[in-house]
């Protein structure tokens, strides 16, 4: 597949899933009152389809390789927020589950993709 703009990215749409599914758990009514916690948890979110694609917009693999790091990062900071959504009784254990394990397979997705682009990287090297 030829990625021709972000949004053919597969890491990216995964990453609109994801945010979709938060900024509905962030709008139930406990969840409301924890506007700090909601707050941070739609910004992790957005962070990772965001940097998915800045890096892409770029000048090169490096960068784009930089700004997919900062994606899966913030992919593990959206992970450790739901146990705190979970813990405070904001979202089920159902809700948690899904999420986390979708921000794992994000995550696998943007390894595999990094890894790819450094084999690239090295081969113009070479």
């Amino acid at each position: 597949m030829v990625i021709e703009r972000f949004e053919d990215i597969e890491a990216w749409k995964e990453a609109r899933k994801i945010v979709k599914r938060v900024y509905r758990v962030c709008s139930v009514n406990g969840f409301k009152r924890d506007y700090s916690l909601a707050d941070q948890m739609r910004r992790a979110a957005v962070s990772i389809m965001a940097n998915i694609a800045e890096g892409y917009a770029r000048n090169g693999n490096r960068e784009f390789i930089r700004f997919l790091f900062i994606a899966k990062s913030s992919a593990a900071e959206l992970q450790s927020h739901l146990y705190v959504a979970m813990d405070q009784g904001y979202i089920k254990e159902d809700d948690f589950k899904e999420i986390y394990q979708d921000l794992d397979k994000i995550q696998r997705m943007i390894s595999n993709f990094i890894k790819y682009l450094k084999k690239t990287l090295k081969c113009k090297l070479s």
